[in-house]
Formats: C-alpha cells, sequence, structure tokens
C-alpha cells in the first residue's frame, strides 16, 4: 500500500483568488513547488482533492477549471511533479456532492483505486471542511497550513482544531511529514 498526500488547491499550493478560472492569474506559493517535490522524493504519491464550487454557482465552467489545473500540472511537471489525480467537487454547496469536502468519498476512492494507505497519509488545507475531509477519512494527520484562509479560520471562536496540525507554510507542513 501506498502513502499519500492530499492537498486543498486555492490557498494551499497556489495563492488564494476568488473563484480562480483563469490560468493566468494562477500563482504559486513561493515554496509549494519545492515542497511537493520532497514529499513525492519520500514515495508520497500526490493528489489534489479541490471544491469548485464557482462551477455550480455558475461563475465559470468546468473546461476553465480544467485549464487552471493544467496550467499548475504543467508547473508541476517541469519540476518532476505528478499529481496522480484531481479530484474535484463542481457543486455549489447547498447541492447534493458525491465528493464535496468534508465528505471523505474522494480520499476512499483513491485508497481502492490507487491502494493508498490511508493510515499513513496526509490531508493539507486552509479550510475546516479539507481537515474534515482528512478526518472522516481516517488519514493519520489532517494539517491546517494558515495561508489562504487558514490563518482566519485559526481566529474563529469555537472551531476546535485540537485533533490538527497547524503550520504557516506548505513546507513547515512538509517539515513535520518527513521529520
Amino acid at each position: 500500500m501506498n502513502p499519500a498526500i492530499f492537498l486543498d488547491r486555492d490557498g494551499t499550493i497556489n495563492i488564494e483568488k476568488s473563484y480562480l478560472c483563469d490560468p493566468d492569474k494562477l500563482t504559486l506559493f513561493d515554496d509549494a513547488l519545492r515542497s511537493l517535490r520532497r514529499l513525492q522524493a519520500h514515495g508520497f504519491i500526490l493528489f489534489i482533492v479541490t471544491n469548485q464550487s464557482g462551477i455550480g454557482r455558475g461563475y465559470y465552467t468546468v473546461a476553465d477549471m480544467h485549464a487552471v489545473n493544467d496550467k499548475l500540472c504543467l508547473l508541476a511537471a517541469d519540476e518532476g511533479i505528478q499529481f496522480k489525480k484531481i479530484y474535484f467537487a463542481p457543486e455549489a454547496p447547498e447541492e447534493t456532492s458525491y465528493g464535496r469536502k468534508p465528505s471523505p468519498q474522494f480520499l476512499l476512492d483513491a485508497e481502492k483505486d490507487y491502494n493508498i494507505d490511508l493510515k499513513n497519509s496526509y490531508m493539507i488545507g486552509d479550510k475546516l471542511s479539507d481537515l474534515k475531509c482528512g478526518w472522516n477519512a481516517g488519514v493519520r494527520k489532517s494539517i491546517l497550513v494558515k495561508t489562504g484562509y487558514g490563518s482566519k479560520l485559526t481566529e474563529e471562536p469555537g472551531v476546535d482544531l485540537s485533533q490538527a496540525l497547524v503550520v504557516d507554510t506548505l513546507t513547515q507542513a512538509t517539515d513535520h511529514i518527513l521529520g
């Protein structure tokens, strides 16, 4: 069985831009590719798990989202990084969804389809739904990065982050995982 890293996209790998749908506006965090390369070099299979409610809300199309993902994958490939699969939930929050986070469904699919060992895998994201997705799937640890919406989440009263590891950056998450 293989360990994996499941990553949210917006606010985790790339700078959060409200409803990102233009590949020319994709800006990666400075440490993103270096961190992903390190994780992959240590045997982790990389997946992206992203809610894309802008599709369900009619703000952009599935093709627009794929254009952004294609650019991200091209930038990653230039550094020798491969995402095994990008799972996305296009539904708006109020719509019925197969895999919209916090549902663990995409992680469970990866477990079955790619022989993933969830107990030795990690979920990294900047929202509570990312953390819950990992918890619901039984990953080793859900990690909150304070990039994107993560910093605001840590300041919200009543939010229980006791099960999560909270770090400033993807580099710190990587250091913990590989530590």
